[in-house]
Order: C-alpha cells, then sequence, then structure tokens
C-alpha cells in the first residue's frame, strides 16, 4: 500500500471511531434513561468498536507518517480519546462495575475528536527537526497518558456534582415528607458516611439495599464517584510530573534551557500546580465532596487552557504541535 492508500485508511477509521462513539454516546444515556440491559449492550458493543477503529486509526496513521503518530495536536487528540475510552470501559465498567456514566465520557470522546478534526487535521507529515528526539517518545507520551487520566478524574467530578445536586434536592424532599420524582440522580441517596464507599453488588450502579428500580434513572452515589475521581487524578498527576520534566529537559537539549516560561510551559505548571494543591488538601485537611471537587474543575478548565487555548490562540515555541 502507498502513503496515500494507508492516510487514507486512517482517516476513514477516524470517521468510523467517531460515529460509533456517537452511537454508543445515545445508546448509553438512553440505558441511563430507561435502565433496559439491551440498550448497556448495544452500548458497550459500539464503544469497542470505536475503540478498535480508533486504535487503528492511529496504528495506520503512524504507518502512513513514518514515525510514531503523536507529532501534532490532531494525532495527540486521536491517541487521548482512545485511552479515555479505554480507561472507561476497562477500569470503570469492567472492574468497578460502575455502567451509567458512559454517555458522558463517549460526549467527551466526541468532543475531542470533532475539535481534533475541525481545528487541529493536518496530513501525515515527517516532523519538524525540533521533534526528532527520543525525548519526545517520553515526553508526550507521558503528557498523552496524564491527560488522559486527568480528564476522565475530572469527567467523573462533574458527574459526581451533578448525583450530589440531586441527592441534596431528595434529602430535602424526604425531610419535607415529599415522595421524589423519578429525575436524574433522584435515586439511590447515599444518606451514609459520604467518605465511606456502598456496598455494591456485582455489576450493579446503585448500593446494596437502595430502594432504587430499574425504572428510575440513576447515577452512583456520588461517595463513589468521587473516590472514582481522586483515583484517577492520584495516578494523573505524578505521571504529569514526569512529563514536565522530561519536558524540561527536552527543552536544555534542543533551546538551550530547561525553563523559559513559553505559554505552554506556563500552564503545564499552572496545572500542576492546581492538582498538587487538590491532593495535598485531600491528603492533609480531609477535604471531600464539593470543595475537592470545585479545585478539580478549576484544574480542568487550566488543563483544557493548557490544551486547546494555547495551541489555538496564544503563540509560543510549542506552535509547531498544532
Amino acid at each position: 500500500m502507498t502513503t496515500e492508500s494507508w492516510a487514507r485508511l486512517s482517516s476513514d477509521a477516524f470517521n468510523v471511531a467517531l460515529f460509533s462513539y456517537i452511537a454508543a454516546m445515545i445508546a448509553s444515556f438512553a440505558y441511563l434513561a430507561f435502565r433496559k440491559e439491551r440498550l448497556h449492550t448495544v452500548a458497550t458493543t459500539i464503544g469497542v468498536i470505536g475503540l478498535v477503529a480508533n486504535g487503528v486509526s492511529i496504528v495506520t496513521r503512524g504507518i502512513a507518517a513514518g514515525r510514531t503518530p503523536w507529532g501534532n495536536m490532531y494525532e495527540y487528540s486521536s491517541l487521548i480519546t482512545f485511552l479515555v475510552v479505554l480507561g472507561y470501559l476497562w477500569f470503570i465498567e469492567a472492574r468497578a462495575k460502575v455502567r451509567t456514566i458512559g454517555g458522558f465520557v463517549y460526549a467527551l470522546a466526541v468532543l475531542t475528536m470533532a475539535m481534533a478534526v475541525s481545528f487541529f487535521y493536518v496530513g501525515p507529515t515527517a516532523l519538524m527537526p525540533a521533534l526528532n528526539s527520543y525525548w519526545r517518545q517520553i515526553h508526550v507520551t507521558s503528557m498523552i497518558i496524564a491527560s488522559s487520566l486527568l480528564g476522565i478524574g475530572c469527567l467523573l467530578t462533574i458527574v459526581y456534582l451533578i448525583k450530589a445536586a440531586g441527592e441534596r434536592r431528595e434529602l430535602d424532599r424526604l425531610r419535607a415528607g415529599r415522595p421524589p420524582p423519578p429525575i436524574m440522580g433522584g435515586s439511590g441517596v447515599d444518606t451514609s458516611d459520604p467518605a465511606a464507599p456502598p456496598d455494591y453488588a456485582g455489576g450493579a450502579d446503585e448500593p446494596v439495599g437502595s430502594a432504587t428500580t430499574s425504572r428510575k434513572i440513576s447515577l452512583p452515589p456520588s461517595a463513589t464517584l468521587d473516590a472514582l475521581a481522586y483515583k484517577f487524578i492520584r495516578f494523573g498527576f505524578p505521571v504529569w510530573t514526569f512529563g514536565v520534566i522530561c519536558g524540561a529537559i527536552w527543552a536544555q537539549q534542543t533551546w538551550g534551557r530547561y525553563w523559559g516560561w513559553d505559554p505552554k510551559e506556563t500552564w503545564s505548571f499552572i496545572t500542576w500546580t492546581i492538582f498538587a494543591g487538590y491532593l495535598h488538601a485531600r491528603a492533609t485537611a480531609g477535604w471531600k465532596g464539593t470543595r475537592a471537587a470545585i479545585v478539580a474543575l478549576v484544574g480542568f478548565v487550566s488543563l483544557l487552557v493548557t490544551y486547546y487555548a494555547v495551541n489555538l490562540w496564544i503563540a509560543g515555541l510549542h506552535s509547531y504541535a498544532t
């Protein structure tokens, strides 16, 4: 096959992945609304098809370019999407047995891929001389993995805030003696210690003993979402730290200085500082729940600025990566 054929195959696989994630998102939200097991099976099957197509797109892109396929923001976005969906299917759904947040994960995947093809697409080309370093493999790979982990953690934080608000509303109704309607987050209230994760049955999204029926819309208890978000951010932060350090070493070899307050470097450091504060507050001050979630959301905004705004609107030494 020619280079053009591999590039065309990569683009076709990318499109298959994008539309598969859209279909999986719709099926997942339908499962959240109606709790029909068949809808979950459809969502998971289509999600796996999208994941495979996403992987094929990445591999064939690398073959077409004759290098590892994360040399620009289009390729970076494609790999981040792959890792986010893989992390959801493997860890959250298969291991943690939480199956009702897939729609939110696939929505993030669709948004990331849509941004990639709309704003960052470039054909498979050779790398610029500044990128021809083994430190690119280490630095960029670390930042992609870290971004995926932190992104999942922050997405879980957003879902946590939705669920926590629903739980508070339902508790208010219970105190007022009014029965709760079957609305988003309005079932499966965890009235125990919010720091303690609930007891789960295999394959269930509601704690054992919950009065939730399969006809009601239900997200996992807020304490579970908070714990999952913390776990992903806790693992993503040291990888981000390692990536920033590797980037400084690479900068010394390429530009003759470890740190120059380039916009990308500056926002990477701001993001690191915010998530460091998040982890410090949880470890020393015992922050959980809403207070910790607010800090995580600020970190997520900083991550988006680092990822999108710096590359789209702020000129710097990293602009070649777009």
